[in-house]
């Protein structure tokens, strides 16, 4: 970490990056349905870890740092998320050791689930 870096601290997520034929059949639908209901613009992508902060240098290192010891890996749709549309993953063991690896590098804990009750 660069003990000099002053600048604020912002929030900061982890994303795999999708393969060019599944980045392109996503912003094809991603632009149908803000057409047809409003949204915002964003680049699809899985999330591997969500929002954490950090000062910049510190996001940038640990970054680095966890993407050395990274390789792709297989990721299936299990279902569609109920708040906007997110396709949640099949928690597989490449999907899990990727999240783990790069939570051990940003010192992320993962949040709690919440209770069905």
């Amino acid at each position: 970490m660069d003990l000099t870096d002053q600048s604020p601290e912002e929030m900061y997520s982890v994303w795999a990056l999708l393969p060019e034929p599944v980045h392109r059949r996503l912003l094809g639908l991603m632009a149908g349905l803000r057409a047809a209901h409003g949204g915002a613009v964003f680049e699809p992508h899985a999330t591997v870890l969500g929002a954490m902060r950090f000062r910049r240098s510190a996001a940038v290192e640990a970054l680095r740092a966890a993407a050395a010891g990274l390789r792709p890996y297989t990721a299936r749709v299990a279902s569609i998320g109920r708040y906007g549309v997110n396709l949640l993953l099949e928690p597989t063991r490449e999907v899990m050791a990727t999240s783990d690896h790069c939570r051990a590098h940003f010192d992320y804990q993962r949040p709690a689930r919440e209770s069905s009750t």
